[in-house]
């Protein structure tokens, strides 16, 4: 099962493909906003656990710096998949979005 990259307003959905393991997503977000000395990463990813399990993957912090990191498993991906969403609206309403152009925002 791959996983497609949602844009504003989409919703994100597995694709299926024979014989396949879930890849991993990977959604990178930022906020920036020099007038405040704000620059700020969210990376949200779904990857599969040793378990068989899949875990919805929480990184944030300031830009060049390595930050936080949590992990929360989930039974099912459609539920990884809520939870993702769920934390994808969140960040949005806060003002991260997706950079325009990957090689502008250096994480580390």
């Amino acid at each position: 099962m791959h996983w497609t990259v949602a844009r504003s307003g989409e919703t994100i959905r597995p694709n299926h493909q024979s014989g396949s393991t879930m890849s991993r997503l990977h959604i990178l977000l930022h906020r920036v906003d020099p007038s405040r000395n704000m620059a700020r990463y969210y990376v949200l990813s779904i990857e599969d656990t040793l378990f068989g399990e899949h875990a919805l993957v929480r990184e944030w912090g300031r830009i060049g710096s390595p930050g936080r990191r949590r992990s929360q498993a989930f039974s099912t991906g459609e539920s990884a998949q809520i939870a993702l969403e769920t934390w994808l609206n969140r960040k949005r309403r806060r003002g991260y979005e997706t950079p325009n152009n990957a090689n502008q925002l250096k994480l580390f």
